[in-house]
């Protein structure tokens, strides 16, 4: 089963893309190699139960077990130790990625509220694409009732090439809302 995305991907946007940027092959357009998203958990210092229901949220929101990131060395100021958990993340890709990227441009940022589009200044030098979502609770799977901690996340869009312009212009047509500023 194909995803929705991926298919207005492949007979959609690949050929507006072509037409725009009057690229001769296919393969040269920009494609979407995956999505990251990324919780930092720096209460879970204090208490783990904090991480263990943050792990649970990402792994509901990505219908995939997320990885538990750990320190690489000790910072006293922090109370911090080498090897301490203290966050998750999940790399989703192919029909995964496509269908995250789907609920996430269709139910989940629409629910933000007095969301205005995202910013285009999240770009870097190489067209991948980041944004920060402040809380999960904008996801239609997670239970707003049972949240005891509200947690933000980064999520990263991760292109296999192209200049920033083809990669806006991409996730323009697979449905991201931008800001008009």
């Amino acid at each position: 089963m194909i995803a929705r995305l991926q298919k207005i991907y492949r007979e959609k946007t690949i050929p507006a893309m072509q037409e725009k940027f009057s690229i001769k092959n296919t393969m040269a357009v920009p494609r979407l190699d995956k999505i990251v998203i990324n919780m930092g958990v720096g209460k879970s210092v204090a208490d783990i139960k904090i991480l263990e229901s943050a792990v649970k949220d990402l792994a509901t929101i990505s219908g995939q077990q997320p990885v538990v990131t750990r320190t690489k060395k000790a910072i006293s100021n922090f109370k911090i130790r080498a090897d301490m958990p203290v966050g998750c993340r999940v790399t989703l890709r192919r029909s995964r990625m496509y269908e995250f990227l789907d609920r996430l441009v269709t139910v989940a940022l629409p629910r933000i509220r007095d969301f205005n589009g995202v910013s285009t200044k999240s770009f870097d030098g190489k067209g991948n694409f980041s944004i920060g979502i402040s809380e999960q609770a904008i996801f239609p799977e997670i239970d707003t009732g049972r949240i005891a901690h509200t947690q933000g996340m980064d999520i990263t869009f991760v292109f296999n090439r192209g200049p920033q312009e083809q990669t806006r212009e991409v996730l323009r047509l697979l449905g991201m809302p931008f800001s008009k500023r």
